[in-house]
């Protein structure tokens, strides 16, 4: 687990490189505090660039795994174009990466593959996805079988072959969407 409560409020969260994929401004990521994240900080994207095809990325910079099982925790705080938080792994670089996301605007969660830069669906979920509270999103990738969860509960399973490879694990976000992020659980798989 990545210790968010141990890093410090208003800089950029340490042991993370910041990308993103598409087009519009880079994203804007820093620790702060926030009273109902489980240590009193979380991690947040600020920007509110409205383009729409705009994928922040903060990417964990001391690990690559191909078979793993990702959780995070986050809270979609605003956003007029979008509202959402995901969890990106086997990510190759900012354009390469299969990204399971939860929209607090759109009621759902998807399971994309992102492929120089153009993102295709391979699974996905109608829920309700409450903005302004928290939520984990879960994404276990062994082989070419990737099963995504919400609030604990296994949405569906999706078969893929793209990315085989060990590649990063980074928070991804969406256009304008200001989401905040207060635990990232990395589990590496044999």
């Amino acid at each position: 687990m990545i210790a968010i409560d141990q890093m410090t409020q208003g800089s950029p969260p340490p042991g993370f490189t910041f990308a993103r994929t598409g087009r519009g401004g880079e994203g804007a990521w820093t620790v702060t505090a926030d009273t109902t994240a489980a240590g009193g900080r979380a991690i947040e994207q600020t920007s509110t660039d409205r383009t729409d095809y705009r994928f922040p990325l903060a990417i964990h910079e001391s690990l690559s795994a191909s078979n793993l099982n990702a959780e995070i925790r986050f809270k979609a705080v605003a956003g007029k174009i979008d509202q959402a938080g995901g969890i990106a792994v086997r990510l190759r670089d900012a354009d390469n990466y299969y990204v399971a996301r939860a929209n607090a605007l759109e009621d759902n969660v998807r399971f994309y593959r992102v492929v120089d830069g153009r993102r295709e669906q391979l699974g996905g979920a109608d829920l309700k996805v409450t903005p302004d509270e928290w939520h984990t999103l879960g994404l276990r990738a062994e082989g070419e079988r990737f099963t995504v969860s919400y609030d604990g509960k296994t949405l569906f399973g999706v078969t893929d072959r793209t990315f085989a490879e060990a590649g990063g694990v980074a928070l991804w976000t969406k256009a304008d969407s200001v989401t905040r992020f207060d635990r990232l659980t990395i589990t590496t798989l044999p």
